[in-house]
């Protein structure tokens, strides 16, 4: 390059800053999601009192305190590789607001940009801060200022359409009815993959576990069902496709295995956001097929986490925990096969 340096594009910049929030949450979430599945493989059953003391144990440290820090640790770190040390408060900050207002990934994306933006900009304009005040700019002026701006348009501007979204989607799941069982199911299990833990995610996930305080357990199949092919397909892509796939995505994507077989659903996002449009739609195309099968196979599942490891407690003889691998399987493989064969070869992907 004649000692140029080559300059990044804007995605490519994206890329990598939401990366740089990606890699410190995968611990949080293999940790507390694998606790979880546990917990339900030693009979947790959510308001149930009688369940064991040592599934109640793996249940509060996975999913009331290391699930909880996913989206805050995403978006404080986003904040980080954007602004440095001093975005990682209110970038945290607002992606702990983006999770309890249900905003999910989305809005955690949406508090790390910001946060680490706006950070960046005051210390632009707070350079010539006199030396002597700097600790009071580091500890108090970025910190306070920051954390209110970002606050500010989590709570009064992001939550807001993800409240409608999230009645929207809702609305439409019920209008479905009882009368289209598979077209329930494959809608179900598409939305679980639209986001990989986004909004979208969250309202099929809520509408299953709605379903099972009333008594349905068939929702929550599909649900299951759509959340464990995303990662799974591209576990299985990797390895068939190898000349698809980097050496590193490649060693991601056995890990895939066992964190998609335990209902992580997000943790597939390294790879898949190297090639979103091809990767993201072969995971909703199998997720829909898995969903709409568990569906016919009228699969009742009453756990509402753990993937594969639940299958014990799937309702009725072995036949129909059978069913319920037979639909993951076919759900998996085919969105391996079409990340397969439309994804390009890594030659042409650097060119």
């Amino acid at each position: 390059m004649n000692g140029e340096t080559k300059k990044k594009s804007v995605g490519s910049v994206l890329y990598d800053d939401v990366m740089g929030g990606l890699r410190p949450m995968i611990p949080f979430v293999a940790g507390g999601g694998i606790l979880m599945a546990i917990s339900f493989m030693f009979g947790m059953r959510i308001g149930d009192n009688s369940v064991n003391q040592f599934a109640k144990i793996l249940y509060e440290i996975g999913h009331n305190n290391a699930m909880l820090l996913m989206i805050p640790i995403f978006a404080g770190f986003i904040a980080h590789t954007i602004a440095g040390q001093d975005a990682l408060a209110p970038g945290m900050i607002g992606g702990m607001i983006a999770k309890t207002t249900g905003s999910g990934f989305l809005g955690g994306i949406v508090a790390g940009f910001l946060a680490g933006y706006l950070v960046k900009l005051l210390n632009k304009l707070l350079s010539n801060f006199p030396e002597d005040f700097q600790s009071i700019k580091k500890l108090l002026i970025i910190p306070v200022i920051s954390t209110f701006v970002v606050g500010i348009v989590m709570l009064c501007v992001v939550s807001v359409p993800m409240a409608w979204l999230n009645q929207g989607l809702t609305g439409f799941i019920d209008g479905l009815g009882t009368q289209n069982l598979v077209l329930t199911g494959m809608v179900i299990g598409g939305m679980m993959a639209v986001d990989l833990g986004g909004p979208i995610n969250k309202v099929a996930y809520t509408f299953a576990v709605a379903a099972i305080s009333n008594g349905n357990y068939y929702p929550m199949a599909a649900a299951m069902v759509g959340g464990v092919v995303p990662p799974l397909g591209v576990a299985l892509a990797t390895t068939l496709f190898k000349k698809k796939f980097t050496k590193d995505q490649q060693i991601q994507g056995k890990t895939y295995y066992l964190l998609g077989a335990s209902f992580i659903t997000e943790s597939c996002m390294p790879v898949a956001l190297t090639d979103p449009v091809r990767m993201i739609s072969a995971g909703i195309i199998g997720s829909a097929a898995a969903g709409g099968l568990a569906m016919l196979f009228q699969i009742s599942l009453p756990a509402p986490h753990g993937g594969i490891f639940v299958t014990p407690v799937v309702e009725g003889a072995i036949s129909q925990k059978l069913l319920y691998l037979a639909a993951i399987a076919i759900g998996m493989l085919v969105s391996a096969l079409i990340i397969g064969f439309t994804r390009k070869p890594l030659k042409e992907q650097e060119a």
